[in-house]
């Protein structure tokens, strides 16, 4: 009875062990969480807060809830195309250095709406931005869909996901209107469709080129940071707020052009 009483004390004192080390995994976890979201923005993102940030190789599906992707947006790592061209081929050249200077017109606009921050498109700071940057970067060659595409971006139910292109699509709409693993349904070129985007929670997937992914993702990107500052989770000032907005400006001009970074993984 001895032995058996002390198999039982052993066996006790195991899971107190176990169950205190849970604890502590728990505290550290919301300990980096509070820190993770106080921190994190789209020019120095936390990549445990921005999984879509992951390369192809370690990433799951995930689906974007309090920034912009949805819980299965796959939308950081832009993947490799046939006709890939790379950054790093536009960098500036040696010994230059970059300088900017502060435009006030555009700043004034970004204080004004900053007073407060709303996703409201009439104000002269984002009505600016969808003329100039949002609305020709989501303009793809099937407009009607474009028009989907955006709208679901501004509702904030827009879901990318990753394809595996071993599995073999199953889709009810056409080849035509759902694009395919080697056609973009957004712009019609036949291009290896890495990723499938899905407009709501309900519908269709439509398969995306790297180019149209990269060019959803930085729209994406700038809704998350213009969330991050409605939201009051942004700890900057003025005129850090205002740089990040004008970065996050340039990626949507890049991505329009073609550029995208491509997965390595």
């Amino acid at each position: 009875m001895v032995r058996e009483a002390n198999v039982k004390q052993a066996g006790a004192e195991k899971q107190l062990k176990e169950a205190q080390g849970k604890i502590d995994v728990l505290q550290a976890e919301v300990t980096a969480l509070k820190t993770l979201v106080l921190t994190s923005t789209p020019s120095s993102p936390n990549r445990q807060l921005h999984p879509q940030l992951q390369s192809s190789g370690t990433r799951g599906a995930y689906k974007h809830t309090g920034g912009h992707i949805r819980n299965k947006s796959a939308s950081g790592a832009f993947p490799s195309s046939p006709a890939k061209t790379e950054l790093s081929s536009v960098s500036i050249q040696p010994g230059a250095k970059e300088e900017r200077e502060m435009d006030s017109i555009l700043f004034t606009e970004f204080l004004m709406w900053k007073e407060q921050p709303s996703l409201d498109r009439s104000s002269a700071f984002l009505s600016r931005i969808y003329r100039e940057d949002i609305g020709p970067c989501l303009c793809f060659t099937r407009s009607e869909l474009s028009q989907l595409v955006q709208s679901a971006v501004e509702n904030n139910s827009l879901t990318i996901e990753p394809v595996a292109m071993s599995a073999v699509p199953m889709i009810k709409a056409s080849a035509v209107e759902c694009g395919g693993p080697i056609k973009c349904a957004l712009s019609g070129v036949s291009r290896l469709c890495r990723h499938r985007i899905k407009l709501g929670d309900k519908g269709s997937y439509y398969y995306i080129s790297p180019s149209s992914r990269a060019r959803i993702t930085a729209v994406c990107n700038f809704f998350t940071y213009v969330r991050y500052i409605q939201q009051g989770l942004v700890r900057h000032d003025a005129e850090q707020m205002f740089w990040e907005v004008m970065r996050l400006r340039q990626e949507m001009t890049v991505a329009k052009l073609g550029f995208y970074l491509a997965d390595q993984g």
